[in-house]
């Protein structure tokens, strides 16, 4: 691997974890696309802590006030929660994933799927009311983040989705989402770390990987500060724009025999 290849998946994984257009798509799709070597699930896991780092340099605040009580024990008991069905479902379905689900004619699938889902929750929250109080403190999902382990998925476009269908408003569906993506991201990055480190990462290797770290975790604090603020006046619509366009062109390059199916 090159440092050109660190820094290329590293901006990937920052921009594409946290905007609702799935991380795991595109860092199947950005070798295939440049005749790289797919750099494996394990790779990607760890960029992960890149982009972890940025959602606790973020959120600082709000998990300094769950730490000290200020801030509902609640709403950290409501991410614990949240994070089980996803936790439990990548332990069991991790090597299926990585030996099934990395086609791009699934990619395409779910891409464009999510998509559609993704754009009448967004039309629903256009008149969502809002309450009074901290609108975190109403929030409740299900099992919607394990569903983000299939590829062009998108666990923000998910568990933003699932909170929109909820009756919460773009915004504090995003904030939820990313605070929500701490505990999954850390242990994901943490046991694949753990295991490129009892492995040994292969020659050449460490430094790109530490500028795909770097990468990660600039790109990612950029994309949860750009992501927050826009969806406080903004809809989803250009991110199921986007999601339509890829799905679409990743078929037609399918069908003319660009990509193997």
């Amino acid at each position: 691997m090159t440092y050109t290849q660190g820094v290329v998946l590293g901006l990937v994984q920052g921009l594409t974890e946290f905007l609702p257009v799935s991380s795991s798509g595109h860092l199947i799709l950005v070798p295939r696309l440049f005749n790289w070597p797919d750099q494996g699930l394990a790779f990607d896991a760890v960029m992960h802590l890149g982009t972890l780092a940025a959602l606790l340099a973020y959120f600082r605040r709000e998990l300094l006030g769950m730490a000290s009580g200020t801030l509902s024990r609640r709403l950290a008991g409501l991410l614990i929660l949240a994070t089980i069905p996803g936790a439990v479902a990548g332990v069991l379905l991790e090597k299926l994933i990585e030996a099934r689900l990395r086609s791009p004619l699934l990619i395409a699938c779910t891409t464009i799927g999510w998509a559609l889902v993704m754009w009448v929750a967004d039309r629903r929250a256009a008149a969502a009311p809002t309450a009074p109080g901290d609108p975190l403190e109403r929030v409740s999902l299900g099992c919607a983040q394990a569903l983000a382990l299939i590829p062009g998925t998108s666990r923000s476009g998910i568990t933003i989705t699932a909170g929109l269908l909820g009756g919460i408003d773009r915004a504090t569906a995003a904030r939820f989402a990313f605070l929500l993506g701490i505990p999954i991201t850390a242990g994901a990055g943490g046991l694949k770390a753990l295991h490129l480190v009892r492995e040994g990462a292969g020659p050449g290797e460490a430094g790109p990987l530490a500028v795909a770290l770097v990468t990660a975790f600039l790109s990612g604090w950029f994309a949860v500060w750009f992501l927050v603020g826009y969806l406080k006046t903004r809809s989803l619509r250009p991110f199921v724009v986007y999601r339509l366009l890829l799905g679409l062109a990743l078929v037609i390059a399918i069908v003319l025999g660009v990509l193997r199916a």
